[in-house]
């Protein structure tokens, strides 16, 4: 698959999806941690890559997040159907008020349809959901189960996809979400993160995704018919 732009967080992710790649037909760049880090370094590349008349035909928000206990299992691999700003809004007496409903935008950043198809197509076996992106990764039981109830559809959170996503639509380029997942969302028990199976299964959905063969992104007839695909 050609053209395509991996982004990361930090090295250690580029590095795992870099790994899986031979060809030098996909880009792996990191980025910066959070979503205001993602959003400029992704907006930079896009923004080379046009200026050098070599645009991206699509941009993903890739590396390892947490997972909700009894959606994402660690060790799994997640693709979003939307990368929402879970964290985004203001606090009230009646509890948490999104972006939306103060009427200030939109914390929803939806997926591409035609980018989402092929990568589902590349990796038929992963889990299926919105990624929250925060900019504090959740630490309790009570933030997760809060998180969980305010957006039951939510797989995994991570920090950068929010701002990967605003990146790619400013720039009209297609985008989506990939995530491997190293830890449970909830109480930090590093005991319990699992952050090098996390790191081997995105060097496994690189070299799947680079052995994809090209299609043209946006095109929805490859989408999947179970449900399971986004809508624009």
């Amino acid at each position: 698959m050609s053209g395509l732009l991996l982004v990361t967080a930090v090295e250690a992710e580029a590095e795992a999806l870099r790994a899986g790649l031979t060809t030098g037909a996909v880009t792996v760049a990191a980025v910066g941690v959070g979503p205001a880090a993602a959003a400029a370094g992704t907006a930079r590349l896009l923004a080379f890559a046009e200026a050098a008349g070599r645009p991206y035909h699509g941009v993903v928000s890739a590396g390892i997040g947490g997972g909700f206990a009894g959606r994402a299992p660690v060790g799994t691999t997640v693709l979003a159907t939307a990368s929402i700003a879970a964290d985004l809004g203001a606090e009230s007496p009646d509890g948490f008020l999104t972006l939306d409903e103060l009427g200030f935008g939109r914390i929803s950043t939806p997926v591409d349809p035609g980018l989402f198809a092929t990568l589902r197509a590349a990796l038929p076996h992963v889990t299926v959901g919105t990624v929250l992106t925060v900019s504090t990764v959740t630490g309790s039981a009570g933030s997760a189960r809060a998180l969980a109830t305010r957006h039951a559809d939510a797989v995994a959170e991570a920090m950068e996809g929010y701002g990967v996503g605003c990146a790619a639509a400013g720039a009209g380029v297609p985008f989506a979400e990939l995530r491997t997942i190293s830890n449970p969302i909830g109480p930090r028990d590093r005991g319990a993160w699992r952050i090098r199976d996390a790191f081997t299964a995105l060097t496994a959905a690189a070299a799947a995704l680079e052995q994809t063969p090209d299609r043209e992104v946006g095109d929805t007839r490859g989408d999947p018919d179970d449900g399971d695909a986004p809508d624009r």
